[in-house]
């Protein structure tokens, strides 16, 4: 496993966000995106009295980060899951409360760097995008049957494509030809489909695309709903989470769990608030924090980042 291509984004920063509540000896700390397991072997290395729970959809992703993290022995527990199933895969290991959370979210670098998965419009590759791949459709099969006006939908609402009527017309006029099965034809389809002018900004013109096809094929966002709030439920008061996001329709969802959390629900006008009212979230960054130029400059993949994190300071009072 070649070292250099995985860079874990802002490490250090999620590290001290989540430092004050992993001190304590027997604190459990949940990596809900194990990918090749940089951030894991971090934080059982900072936190040499911590539990690690992590979690991945990516047989091969828990394959090779289980070599990585083999030297931790029963200090690491791995598990085949996605990240919304996080509150069953606590319950059947016994732990009630966890003191720390961890998501990076997106395509993890081996899923970009493994040619033959799909997920990059940068080289040919059968059309699959699946982060699991022995379960549900792939890309290739979402471009050859969806309905066009579903696909109209899928581009806008998760790639945020302008263009997204012209593509899908241009996809519906070659699927009748010849089904999709790979990327490069893909990519070039977009190309000639698209105005000059779009061509000029943004990178990749394939990229919205691709965006948007690798989040329906996973369910991300629907996946993200569920999975955002469960890890606040789980966390222990004065536990932590921390989320990184790639586009602004992830960060939109945490920055919401988030707000909601840190809110206080009281109608107007109380003279004393009821504790059922009180915030149950302190927020611990501004806005989202973004990576350093230096860290850029090192691993470009961490551009587009966004860094959230909360803490909870009181129980759920019903």
């Amino acid at each position: 496993m070649s070292e250099s291509r995985h860079v874990p984004v802002m490490l250090q920063r999620c590290l001290d966000l989540l430092a004050p509540a992993l001190q304590r000896p027997g604190a459990v700390v949940v990596d809900c995106t194990l990918g090749l397991g940089g951030h894991s072997e971090a934080l059982l290395t900072r936190f040499p009295e911590a539990r690690l729970v992590a979690l991945d959809r990516d047989k091969e992703a828990l394959r090779l980060s289980g070599e990585r993290l083999a030297p931790f022995g029963e200090r690491a527990t791995l598990v085949h899951a996605v990240y919304d199933e996080l509150p069953d895969v606590l319950e059947r290991l016994g732990i009630a409360r966890v003191q720390g959370v961890l998501f990076d979210l997106g395509v993890s670098s081996m899923q970009l760097d493994e040619a033959d998965r799909g997920f990059a419009y940068a080289q040919d590759a059968p059309l699959d995008m699946r982060m699991d791949q022995t379960t549900g459709m792939s890309a290739a099969e979402v471009l050859n049957t969806y309905p066009p006006g579903e696909l109209v939908r899928i581009l806008r609402a998760y790639g945020e494509e302008k263009q997204a009527k012209r593509i899908v017309a241009a996809i519906v006029r070659e699927r009748a030809k010849e089904p999709f099965s790979n990327s490069a034809r893909l990519v070039e389809l977009i190309r000639d489909a698209l105005p000059q002018a779009a061509k000029r900004t943004g990178g990749n013109p394939a990229k919205r695309t691709f965006q948007a096809l690798r989040i329906e094929v996973n369910g991300e966002l629907s996946v993200l709903e569920r999975a955002i709030p469960a890890a606040v439920d789980a966390l222990d008061v004065g536990g932590r989470i921390a989320v990184l996001s790639y586009h602004s329709l992830e960060d939109r969802l945490v920055k919401q769990v988030f707000a909601a959390g840190a809110a206080n629900t009281a109608p107007p006008g109380l003279p004393v608030v009821p504790e059922r009212y009180q915030p149950r979230l302190k927020l611990l960054t501004r806005g989202a924090e973004l990576p350093t130029e230096e860290e850029v400059a090192e691993n470009r993949r961490a551009a587009p980042a966004r860094l959230r994190g909360a803490q909870r300071i009181r129980e759920s009072v019903e």
